[in-house]
C-alpha cells in the first residue's frame, strides 16, 4: 500500500516536474520566433524604404520628362500662334494697301464723273434747245398742211385709220378667202388619207359562217353508234344541245345544224368528244355535254381577255370581257361581230391617233359598241340599248357609253371620239365583201335602186355597180343641162335616201354626154 501511494507520488512528482521542463521549452521558443519576426520587420521596413527611394526617384525623373514634354509644346504653339499673328499682320498691311489704292481710284473715279456730269448738263440744255427748235419747226409745218389740206389733225387722223382698216379688211378676206380654198381642197384629202392609214394598217379578213357545222368520223360505222338503240343517243344529244344532227348518205361525217352558233359549236365539240372517246349512251352523252359547256364558258372569256390584252386596255370588267368572247359566235349579215369590233376599235384608235383624239376612248369605245349583241337574242332591246346598259352596268366611263350611244346616230355625237367610232362602225361595214346578204334580197335592192334612177325625167339609163354602193345613170344632153345635172343627182340621192335601206353610203354619178355623128362621103 505505502509503495503504491509513493509511485503514485512519483508519478505526480515525475509529471509536475515534465510540466515546468516543458513550459519553459515553449517560452524559450518564443522568444526566438519573437526574434525572428523582429528581424524580417526590419528587413522588410528597409526593403520599403529602398522601393520608396526608388520610386521617389522614378517619380521625379517622370515628372521632369512631362515638364520637358509639356514646355517643348508650349513652345512650339507660341512659335505657331506667332507665325500666324505675323501672317495676319502681314494681311492686314496689305489690305490696307489695297484700300488706299482703291480709295484714291474711286476719288479720281467720281472727279470724273463730275466732270462728266457737267458735260451732260450742258448737253441736256443744248438737246432741250433744240427740241424747242424741232417742235417750233413741225407746228409750223403742221400749220401750212392745214392750210394746204383744208384739214383738222383730228380729221387726217380718222381718214388714215379707215384707209388702213379698209385695206386691212381686204387683206384678212383675201387669206380668210385662201384658207377656204385650201381647206376645201385637203380636207377630202386630208380624211381619205386618215381613213385609209388606219384601214390599211388593220385589214382584216373574213371567214363567213353558215348554220351547219361538220363532225368528221373514223369509219361510217359509227354512226349507227351515234344513233342508238331506238334513236335515244341521238335524241339525247338533240335535246341537250338544242342542235339538230344530220346523219344521210354523207361518208364519214354527221351535220350539226342550228341557227345559234354558240349551241351548235358546243354541240360539235362534244361530239367530237364522243366519237373519240367510243362510249356513247346517255348518260355519258349528258356528262360530255356538261364538261364541254363549262369548258367552253372558260375559253369564251379566255377569247374576250386575249382581245383585251391585244389592245392594251385595263380595268375591263370580268363580264364584258365574257360577253366579248361571246361576240365571237355571233354574226350580223354574216360579218363575224367579234372581228367587226376589234376592226372598229383598230380604226377608231388610229384616226383617233392622226387626229390627237383620245385613242384609249375611241378604242374601248370601238370594241364594245356591239357588246349588245351578245345578249341581244336572249333579252328584249336592241343592241345598241343593250350596250349602254351593260357598259353603264359594269362601270365604264360616261366617254365611253355616249359614243356606244351614238354610233348609229340615234343622238347627235357628244364627242370627237364618238364621231370616230361611228365612222370606223360604217367602214368596218361598207367594206365590200365584209357583209353578206340573202341572194333575193340583194338582187332586189339592185333592181329598186336602179327603177328609183330610171323613173326621173331625162334619165336614159341607170346602172346599179359595185355591188350596189353607186349608181350611175346616163341622162339625156338635149333635155338635161349641167346645172340641171347637179339637181338632178341631189334629188336621186335623196330619194334613195327615203326608199331604201342600206349599210354604208351610195355614190350616185350623172352622166351627161354629148354625141355629134357625121359622115363623110
Amino acid at each position: 500500500m505505502n509503495l503504491i501511494i509513493g509511485v503514485i507520488i512519483g508519478i505526480i512528482i515525475g509529471a509536475v516536474f515534465s510540466y515546468f521542463i516543458i513550459l519553459t521549452k515553449i517560452k524559450k521558443g518564443k522568444l526566438k520566433d519573437i526574434e525572428i519576426s523582429q528581424q524580417k520587420a526590419e528587413e522588410i521596413l528597409r526593403k520599403a524604404e529602398e522601393d520608396a527611394q526608388k520610386i521617389k526617384k522614378d517619380a521625379e525623373l517622370s515628372a521632369k520628362e512631362e515638364y520637358l514634354a509639356l514646355k517643348t509644346d508650349l513652345e512650339k504653339s507660341y512659335n505657331e500662334r506667332q507665325n500666324r499673328l505675323n501672317n495676319f499682320e502681314r494681311r492686314l498691311l496689305q489690305k490696307e494697301d489695297n484700300l488706299e489704292r482703291r480709295a484714291t481710284t474711286l476719288e479720281n473715279k467720281e472727279k470724273e464723273l463730275y466732270r462728266k456730269e457737267n458735260y451732260l448738263k450742258s448737253r441736256e440744255q443744248e438737246i432741250e434747245e433744240l427740241k424747242k427748235k424741232h417742235k417750233e419747226i413741225i407746228e409750223q409745218q403742221i400749220q401750212e398742211l392745214h392750210k394746204i389740206a383744208r384739214m383738222s389733225p383730228e380729221e387726217a387722223k380718222e381718214l388714215i385709220l379707215k384707209k388702213v382698216e379698209e385695206e386691212s379688211q381686204e387683206d384678212i378676206a383675201r387669206l380668210l378667202k385662201k384658207v377656204e380654198e385650201d381647206y376645201l381642197r385637203r380636207k377630202d384629202l386630208l380624211a381619205q388619207e386618215i381613213m385609209a392609214t388606219a384601214i390599211q394598217s388593220n385589214a382584216a379578213e373574213y371567214v363567213i359562217e353558215s348554220t351547219v357545222a361538220v363532225v368528221d368520223l373514223p369509219s361510217d360505222d359509227m354512226k349507227g353508234r351515234i344513233i342508238g338503240r331506238e334513236g335515244r343517243n341521238i335524241r339525247t344529244l338533240e335535246m341537250l344541245t338544242g342542235t339538230n344532227l344530220i346523219i344521210d348518205d354523207t361518208p364519214e361525217a354527221v351535220i350539226v345544224s342550228s341557227a345559234d352558233p354558240i349551241r351548235r359549236e358546243i354541240a360539235k365539240r362534244a361530239l367530237q368528244r364522243l366519237v373519240e372517246d367510243g362510249r356513247i349512251n346517255p348518260a355519258r352523252i349528258e356528262d360530255v355535254i356538261n364538261d364541254t359547256r363549262k369548258k367552253f364558258e372558260k375559253s369564251l372569256y379566255d377569247e374576250g381577255e386575249a382581245v383585251v390584252m391585244e389592245f392594251g386596255l385595263k380595268n375591263v370588267h370580268p363580264e364584258l370581257i365574257k360577253l366579248l368572247g361571246k361576240l365571237r359566235y355571233r354574226t350580223s349579215y354574216g360579218q363575224n361581230v367579234l372581228e367587226h369590233s376589234k376592226e372598229v376599235a383598230a380604226y377608231a384608235g388610229r384616226m383617233a391617233a392622226e387626229i390627237g383624239a383620245n385613242v384609249e376612248v375611241a378604242t374601248r369605245a370601238g370594241l364594245l359598241h356591239d357588246i349588245g349583241k351578245a345578249i341581244d337574242r336572249e333579252v328584249e332591246g336592241t343592241h345598241l340599248e343593250l350596250g349602254v346598259k351593260l357598259a353603264r352596268k359594269y362601270g365604264e366611263s360616261e366617254e365611253v357609253i355616249q359614243a356606244i350611244a351614238s354610233h348609229h346616230q340615234d343622238m347627235n355625237f357628244p364627242s370627237i371620239e364618238a364621231m370616230l367610232v361611228q365612222a370606223a362602225d360604217t367602214l368596218s361595214a361598207a367594206r365590200p365583201g365584209v357583209r353578206r346578204e340573202i341572194l333575193e334580197v340583194y338582187l332586189k335592192r339592185l333592181e329598186k335602186l336602179e327603177n328609183i334612177a330610171s323613173n326621173f325625167e331625162g334619165v336614159v339609163k341607170a346602172y346599179a355597180l359595185q355591188a350596189g354602193r353607186e349608181v350611175r345613170i346616163i341622162v339625156n344632153a338635149d333635155k338635161v343641162y349641167d346645172e340641171e345635172a347637179i339637181i338632178l343627182a341631189r334629188k336621186i340621192a335623196k330619194k334613195i335616201e327615203e326608199d331604201l335601206e342600206y349599210p354604208g353610203q351610195i355614190k350616185v354619178t350623172v352622166v351627161r354626154e354629148k354625141r355629134i355623128v357625121e359622115f363623110a362621103r
